[in-house]
């Protein structure tokens, strides 16, 4: 069981299982969400119980997903895309060791001018 919760503490969630090693988003929107990139690991709607649910606010990103923030502490917790079975977690809301390793890095050829990407992972254009 891996818990996680935002700033505040107002939502709170559990995910059973392992957690699959996450990816990280360039994006110019995951950069304008979170501040920098983000980061996240894609897990089973049903392995994943939320408490403070009623905390949560969603915003429509696109057509395709939706994202959900605490309503109190503004903590990017969830990327949910329309019509798929699994929902992303950001890695920087689990609140102990989640036993996983950076992926990927994605959509690098958005990512910021002020930093390097030297770590080794993988890199995807897209």
């Amino acid at each position: 069981m891996h818990k996680g919760s935002c700033d505040c503490g107002a939502v709170h969630f559990e995910v059973s299982g392992t957690l699959p090693d996450p990816v990280a988003c360039h994006c110019t929107t995951c950069r304008k969400l979170s501040g920098h990139y983000e980061v996240s690991t894609d897990v089973n709607k049903d392995q994943l119980s939320i408490k403070g649910a009623d905390r949560l606010r969603w915003y429509a990103s696109s057509d395709k997903v939706r994202r959900g923030f605490c309503d109190t502490c503004g903590a990017l917790l969830f990327f949910d895309p329309n019509f798929h079975d699994w929902i992303g977690i950001s890695m920087g809301a689990f609140d102990t060791q989640t036993g996983t390793t950076l992926a990927r890095h994605i959509f690098v050829a958005r990512k910021g001018d002020y930093y390097t990407l030297d770590d080794g992972v993988p890199q995807n254009e897209t």
